[in-house]
């Protein structure tokens, strides 16, 4: 299931910078944390942009990790199966 919110129009600098609306950010819960990241997707021609958190490797636990690679491992053997069927 997709929730699909408010849409904006934002400005883009020269610099290609934007700025978030105020309820947007408190929202996404981007005004609680000093250094908010935010993750940005080329799809279909658009942008998608995605809250996200940076923290170090040592926090995340092992399982996750392992899981991690598995998944990568697994998606790397289909793309190459998928680049043998072309």
């Amino acid at each position: 299931m997709q929730h699909y919110g408010m849409t904006y129009t934002l400005a883009v600098s020269k610099r290609g910078t934007l700025t978030l609306p105020p309820e947007l950010r408190r929202r996404l819960k981007l005004d609680q944390v000093s250094s908010p990241l935010v993750i940005v997707e080329e799809r279909d021609g658009g942008l998608f942009l995605q809250s996200a958190v940076a923290m170090p490797i040592r926090d995340i636990p092992k399982a996750t990790i392992r899981q991690w690679v598995l998944n990568d491992e697994t998606e790397a053997k289909e793309l190459k199966a998928f680049r043998r069927k072309k």
